[in-house]
Order: structure tokens, then C-alpha cells, then sequence
């Protein structure tokens, strides 16, 4: 009796256990299920109903009905000259900041790595500061200050070389870049803070063997540093590449509204005008997938690009 009993006890114990581990293996995905919630509503949920709305021609309006045209929008964007001139100007974005959010920091964070901790952390500060100011107020500042009729820019350009007033938001051939100069001066920060947290991870060994061996400080600052951060160095271009014309889009829509003549639209300001100038989401959604595809290869070309050439430090 006394081992058909232990035998029972033992039946009705391992469904126990069983449950016990089932519970303790769902608790560490309770613990992320309000991250994963958020990212679903916030992020897939908009997602799949721009793709969707990208198939359909409809005004915003709730007593509009949607009206279904396949790929109608997508070769309608595809085939306008305004987003042929947006991807133009995304791309002289990108080119032109670059060097100021890439080779500029760098250039910062290398000189400024070996401060006593007190004059880093002041530094860091002052040079993240644009970083933290709302792109309009920006934007606003710096159209005040460019005005031809008394800006501060003009003021100083008469004042020490006698130079009359410059339109440069007006100017088919200086706005872009002058919103190029702006959209860097503000990401310069950003940038710094990358590259001299990536710098810290660089073991100083190797600079002291490299030095014992007669290597001059620009040698061992191209041949070592260089390579050990270029993970960094390649996260930065990335973000510089999937992020200009997102970080140029405020500062276009408060400053020049992408004129004069087009000559400072891009891709996201063209979206944003098919949307809620023109009220045509279709069009909208559609030149929306099209750029969340694009973009998502180049992220997707950049990761591998870091994981194939990237050095690391083991």
C-alpha cells in the first residue's frame, strides 16, 4: 500500500513541478510585455495601416469613402518630378553633413581626449547643447539671425568685411546649404559624445607599444585608434544617412517651406506636404513604404558593412 501511495504522491507531484517551471519560464516575457505592447501600437500597428491606406485614395475625412487603386499610388510618387527633386536635395543632405557629423567630432573627440575630467565634462556640455534645443526654436533663431534686413549674420558680415545683405533663405544656390549648416551645427554634439565614448574603450596599451616602437602620434591615431573605433565611425554615417532629412525637415518647415523653387524640399517634406497639405494619404502612405523599404536597406547594407570590416577589441 505504502508504495502504490508513493507512487500516486509522485503522479500528482510532476504536474505540479511542471506548472511551477511553465510559470517561471512565462514570467521573463511578462516582464517585456509592456515594451513589446508599446512597440506593437506605436510602431507596427501605424506600420501596417500606412501600408495599408498606400492602396487606397482617400482624403482624411471620416464621411469620405476610401477608394481602392492598387498600385496606382505608388507609380504616381514614383513618377512625380517633385520627389525626384526631394531625393536629389536628401542626397546633397547627406553629403553635406557628413563631414560635420563625422570628420568634425572626430576631429573634436581626438583632441579633446586626453582634458583633465573638469574641462571635458564643461565642454561636452556646451558642445551638446544644440543637441537638446526643440528644432523650432532653432529654426527660428537662426531666421532671425540671417535676415537681410538687420540679422546678425549680415550685421557682422558689413560690419568686418562691408559686404551689403545676403538673402540667403532667398537664394536658389545658398538655402540648402545654409540648412545643411544649421542641421550639422546641431548633430555636432551628438556626434562628439559617440566618438569619445567609443575612444575610451581603446586600451592604451597598444598606444604605448606603438609609441616604444616609434610611431609618430598621427601613425598610431590612423593605424590603431582609427580602426579599433570604426564600428562607431560607421554607426555615425549610418545615422547621418537615415536621419538627414528627418534632421533637416523642422528647420525646412519653419525656415524656407522647401523654396525657394524646390530648392530645399526633400523627401520628408514632400511627404508631409502630400499628407497634410494636399490631404491625399494615399499618396502620403505610398512615398512613406517606399522610403521605409529604401531606408531599410541601407540599414540592413551598413550592418553588414560594420560586422564584415569592422575591427574589435578582444
Amino acid at each position: 500500500m505504502s508504495a502504490i501511495a508513493s507512487e500516486e504522491a509522485t503522479l500528482v507531484a510532476v504536474p505540479r513541478a511542471r506548472r511551477r517551471l511553465g510559470a517561471a519560464g512565462l514570467r521573463p516575457y511578462l516582464y517585456i510585455l509592456p515594451v513589446v505592447a508599446s512597440l506593437g501600437f506605436w510602431i507596427y500597428w501605424p506600420l501596417l495601416r500606412t501600408f495599408f491606406l498606400g492602396f487606397y485614395t482617400w482624403n482624411l475625412l471620416p464621411t469620405t469613402p476610401r477608394v481602392w487603386v492598387g498600385l496606382g499610388n505608388y507609380a504616381r510618387v514614383v513618377g512625380l518630378q517633385e520627389m525626384g527633386i526631394a531625393l536629389r536635395n536628401t542626397l546633397i543632405y547627406v553629403v553635406g553633413m557628413l563631414p560635420l557629423s563625422v570628420a568634425l567630432p572626430l576631429g573634436i573627440a581626438l583632441l579633446t581626449q586626453n582634458l583633465g575630467a573638469r574641462a571635458r565634462g564643461v565642454y561636452r556640455a556646451l558642445i551638446f547643447m544644440p543637441m537638446l534645443m526643440a528644432p523650432v526654436v532653432v529654426a527660428t533663431i537662426w531666421d532671425w539671425m540671417l535676415d537681410p534686413t538687420g540679422g546678425l549674420v549680415d550685421s557682422l558680415l558689413h560690419a568686418v568685411f562691408g559686404l551689403g545683405p545676403v538673402y540667403w533663405l532667398n537664394s536658389q544656390t545658398w538655402a540648402i546649404w545654409v540648412i545643411t549648416a544649421i542641421a550639422g551645427w546641431k548633430v555636432v554634439g551628438f556626434a562628439v559624445l559617440i566618438f569619445a565614448a567609443a575612444l575610451t574603450g581603446v586600451s592604451r596599451e597598444y598606444l604605448e607599444a606603438a609609441a616604444v616602437d616609434g610611431a609618430a602620434a598621427w601613425q598610431r591615431t590612423w593605424h590603431i585608434v582609427v580602426p579599433l573605433i570604426l564600428p562607431s565611425i560607421l554607426l555615425v554615417v549610418m545615422l547621418t544617412v537615415l536621419l538627414s532629412a528627418q534632421w533637416t525637415f523642422p528647420l525646412i518647415n519653419v525656415m524656407t517651406q522647401g523654396g525657394p523653387v524646390n530648392a530645399t524640399t526633400n523627401i520628408y517634406f514632400e511627404l508631409w506636404q502630400f499628407g497634410f497639405q494636399s490631404y491625399n494619404v494615399g499618396w502620403a502612405s505610398a512615398a512613406a513604404v517606399l522610403l521605409f523599404l529604401g531606408f531599410g536597406v541601407i540599414a540592413w547594407g551598413f550592418t553588414a558593412l560594420m560586422n564584415r570590416v569592422a575591427y574589435r577589441d578582444s
